[in-house]
């Protein structure tokens, strides 16, 4: 059965994190492109939610409330017995339900498929996107320096 196929954790983590962060238009272009979706039942229907963000200082602190975030869940399993989840920032049901089905098909044959054609591309734009924010950002940097008086 597809659910017995042994994936990483990291691994699923990483798609699942690219696919929440995403820009929607992004995904949502590449998934389009699919033209073999599977048939489906719903565990749960795409819902609009909040979640509660938390943080810490210099990633090693203590813990506090950064504040809500509005995200989107679903759940499906294939006709097979595979289960997808999606969790997307905002109040996009469609991203939400890609996803699920993403994360779904990454757990079956079609995995290889899927990588290649949506979320290798999908990594691509988004690194390429935080490639061109940094160096827009570095562009902007201003160097401080202090000078000697020389005065002993």
């Amino acid at each position: 059965m597809a659910n017995e196929m042994n994936i990483g954790n990291s691994a699923r983590k990483a798609w699942m994190s690219l696919m929440a962060s995403a820009p929607e238009g992004a995904m949502m272009a590449l998934w389009d492109a699919v033209d073999d979706r599977p048939k489906f039942d719903w565990l749960r229907a795409p819902e609009v939610g909040g979640v509660m963000v938390r943080g810490r200082m210099g990633g090693t602190g203590a813990p506090f409330n950064v504040g809500e975030m509005t995200v989107t869940r679903c759940s499906l399993v294939l006709k097979d017995g595979t289960v997808g989840h999606g969790y997307v920032q905002g109040r996009s049901k469609p991203k939400a339900e890609a996803a699920a089905l993403i994360d779904a098909l990454m757990q079956t044959e079609a995995a290889d498929s899927v990588q290649r054609d949506v979320l290798s591309p999908l990594a691509d734009q988004v690194a390429q996107a935080k490639t061109e924010r940094a160096a827009k950002a570095a562009a902007t940097k201003v160097e401080f320096f202090t000078m000697v008086r020389g005065e002993d």
